[in-house]
């Protein structure tokens, strides 16, 4: 068998996309909000539908917990979330979105929109759906090992 470098795999070509989307929707998210990260943007929408604790949320966003407080501060500090302690379990700390952090989220929702019309266009939905298949299968097979 032989042995491809890192950069003709099919993997390396995922990680391409992603970063090129994260570039794409950064360019265009500054534009809107210029002091909001692709990242940031993310959680206010992950939390705009979902009630859930910071490491919920960090699993979703696949941030290790570090990462995530910082970027929560950050969140906090810009008057984005605020977070408060559970009273019954002081190691969870809900996260609730602000007005400011509302307004952001309505400002961004468009520009959201256009930057996967841009990232999928001329993509048929039945490729979509083979790809979105063909990814989860790849997610199964590297999640075997735990």
């Amino acid at each position: 068998m032989d042995f491809n470098t890192p950069t003709t795999t099919v993997l390396y070509s995922i990680e391409e996309t992603i970063k090129a989307y994260r570039k794409l929707s950064q360019l265009n998210i500054s534009q809107i909000v210029p002091d909001i990260t692709v990242d940031q943007a993310l959680i206010l929408l992950i939390l705009e539908s979902n009630d859930m604790t910071q490491t919920e949320v960090a699993d979703i966003v696949f941030k290790d917990y570090a990462s995530m407080t910082r970027i929560v501060k950050l969140m906090v500090r810009k008057d984005y979330l605020t977070k408060t302690v559970d009273n019954q379990d002081k190691r969870k700390a809900k996260l609730e979105i602000t007005e400011r952090g509302k307004v952001i989220i309505e400002k961004l929702k468009p520009m959201i929109k256009r930057n996967r019309e841009t990232a999928l266009n001329s993509i048929s939905d039945k490729e979509l759906d083979q790809l979105y298949k063909i990814l989860k299968k790849i997610t199964k097979n590297c999640n075997i090992i735990k």
